[in-house]
């Protein structure tokens, strides 16, 4: 039975404001064939099943699948077999994307330790011998030369 919503239509403008995306955007899918928006004179006239795909688009993107993965899901759908066919591809690729973005995630974290304990090293070896070159080293010289100025200034004569 549809309802309400399902036949509600949405402007470029809406979506692009409910979902965070740009109208470039919306028509970048449009020309790749992923949302399919009525036309009326030069507007476009998007529908819930646009809408729906647009949010489908957005997550599948957040997670890292391609556009082209995405459109292969997507014409998976099929109402009649309350789309059980789509959602087993479709799990078998999310749980793919799951084990590659740990992947990444171990990666990066390696590339984050390995650049710290060189940054550790680097500080260590400035700091024996060249204490002014450190990150910050300036800012600290100068809040120290104000203070020695201060310090050094002598007392007015009170009157």
């Amino acid at each position: 039975m549809a309802t309400a919503d399902d036949h509600r239509t949405y402007s470029i403008r809406q979506l692009c404001r409910e979902f965070g995306a740009t109208a470039r955007a919306l028509r970048f899918y449009e020309d790749k064939g992923l949302l399919t928006p009525a036309r009326k004179g030069q507007t476009r006239v998007y529908d819930s099943r646009d809408r729906a795909r647009l949010k489908l688009i957005l997550r599948g993107r957040r997670i890292g699948f391609t556009l082209q993965e995405i459109q292969d899901m997507m014409d998976l759908y099929d109402q009649k077999d309350h789309n059980v066919h789509q959602m087993a591809v479709a799990l078998v690729r999310h749980r793919a994307q799951i084990a590659a973005l740990k992947q990444q995630l171990e990666d990066i974290e390696g590339a984050i330790e390995t650049a710290e304990t060189a940054c550790a090293w680097m500080e260590s070896k400035l700091s024996e011998h060249r204490p002014d070159l450190l990150p910050g080293a300036e800012d600290y010289e100068k809040l120290l030369q104000s203070r020695l100025n201060h310090d050094h200034h002598p007392f007015k004569a009170r009157a």
